[in-house]
């Protein structure tokens, strides 16, 4: 599979700078003969130590007729332009590649460079150190995506400020082959090691890269990743990126090499892959092997919460397999609800809709001391079908009047297990009811911070229309 990847890779490098040939020469340029092709006697390039730091070495290609020249560096860096600086921290020999390409063909040429002695100001950098462990951690510093927390994988427009099309909730991605990958970063030699466990989680646009067939999603596939892979940190107009360089990459493979760092700290690296869909930014979240993201404690306190769904409450609606409208006409405007607008509720049929609700998370825990009932106003529609019966074994397969308000702990991977509910049976249909949900009993807890509102029974998989309004904490 290595083999395969590697031709790949160059015929895709070749094709695409072929292209760029193609792109960057009128047509005048092309007329008549394209030349002779270049040999490597003729690919030449200065090297010249920074005055300052002579462990950075300026380059500049100096051959005839070229149209780009693409750089291998000898220290796991790649680029490409006319002069580019490489930096060589650790004293040694390098080998320098540099590869031309002209209208008649392209040759390569290389020189050694030798660095006499070992700048230690160029490793004892923070961001070394943060994302290494420094020079005392033999064996590197591993990091892992952070799945357990929200927000750990995303994409967006890449040159948005955070991931506007899709942020993945926590263990989203759980089934795939990669919250199990880890990836470590050593300062000796700037190595770079990705233990994906034989397996790597890719977007499907790129999964072909790594030798596997075209998909419609993103799959997890069989790869073996690089082993001669290298690191460094490049800055670019004000920005700092982690390179990847020798066929490795970071954790879901998009087709990059090349990461904006957003983030680098003792324990969290926050990057955004610069794609090679050039109009897409892809994020991850890693964080060090070990690290638990600390729990930050809600305050405990008493606030109104209410919505009328007229004007703007101060409640913000989630759903859960559930079709809301929170704008909807009053489908009767007469007492006990005059109010314009209303909320529609409206649950499906079938089993993946049985435990349709609404809810939301609030930045606080409630204090239920003094203030612990919760009032709305429902309407059920007797057009309903409440007869028929279809649903698990374990609940009550038909469609209820009913309204139950739940109290959560948000925070919680199974927020249900230790919840408080209330249910109240509705005995009128076609019109306005007001209800109240009693907390009283339940003023000793102070873990709950999500409100939950379910319409019709859960379990059951059969439709139901209804509509609620003036929900409010008294």
């Amino acid at each position: 599979m290595k083999s395969i990847f590697k031709i790949s890779k160059l015929y895709f490098l070749l094709a695409a700078l072929a292209g760029f040939l193609l792109a960057s020469c009128s047509p005048e340029e092309f007329s008549g003969s394209l030349g002779p092709a270049p040999t490597s006697d003729l690919v030449k390039f200065s090297a010249t130590p920074d005055p300052a730091n002579p462990n950075i070495i300026k380059f500049k290609n100096e051959t005839p007729g070229t149209v780009t020249a693409v750089w291998d560096l000898g220290n796991g860096i790649t680029g490409d332009g006319t002069e580019i600086n490489g930096s060589y921290a650790v004293k040694g020999a390098y080998t320098v590649k540099l590869t031309v390409f002209t209208k008649g063909g392209y040759a390569a040429n290389t020189q050694t460079v030798n660095i006499a002695q070992t700048n230690v100001s160029m490793l004892n950098r923070e961001d070394y150190n943060f994302l290494t462990g420094g020079a005392s951690a033999a064996n590197g510093k591993t990091w892992r995506i952070e799945g357990e927390t929200k927000g750990h994988l995303g994409v967006g427009p890449v040159g948005a400020a955070t991931p506007e099309w899709w942020s993945a909730g926590a263990n989203e991605k759980a089934s795939e082959g990669l919250y199990d990958d880890r990836v470590t970063f050593n300062l000796n030699g700037f190595k770079f090691t990705n233990n994906n466990k034989g397996n790597t989680f890719a977007n499907f646009e790129f999964v072909t890269d790594l030798g596997a067939p075209a998909a419609t999603g993103d799959v997890t596939v069989p790869y073996t990743p690089a082993a001669n892979t290298a690191w460094s940190i490049v800055e670019e107009g004000g920005k700092k990126f982690l390179v990847i360089s020798g066929g490795g990459f970071i954790g879901y493979y998009t087709g990059t090499t090349k990461y904006e760092i957003l983030s680098l700290t003792a324990d969290e690296l926050y990057l955004k892959g610069i794609s090679k869909k050039p109009s897409d930014g892809w994020w991850q979240r890693l964080v060090r092997e070990d690290y638990v993201r600390p729990i930050e404690a809600k305050p405990i306190k008493s606030a109104d919460i209410f919505d009328n769904f007229d004007q703007d409450g101060n409640v913000t609606w989630k759903k859960e397999n559930l079709t809301l409208n929170e704008s909807y006409d009053n489908p009767l405007p007469l007492p006990v609800n005059t109010s314009a607008k209303a909320a529609m509720y409206v649950k499906q049929e079938g089993s993946g809709f049985m435990f349709a609700n609404m809810f939301a998370d609030f930045n606080y825990k409630f204090d239920l001391t003094t203030r612990n009932k919760f009032t709305l106003k429902v309407y059920i529609p007797g057009s309903n079908d409440f007869t028929t019966a279809a649903g698990e074994s374990w609940a009550n397969p038909r469609l209820l009047k009913q309204v139950s308000v739940k109290l959560q702990d948000g925070t919680s991977a199974q927020p249900w297990v230790n919840q408080v509910e209330v249910i109240q049976q509705v005995t009128q249909t076609d019109r306005w009811v007001e209800l109240t949900f009693d907390f009283s009993g339940a003023v000793s807890r102070k873990d709950l911070d999500r409100v939950v509102i379910q319409i019709g029974g859960e379990g059951n998989h059969i439709a139901g229309l209804f509509y609620l309004d003036e929900f409010k904490l008294l």
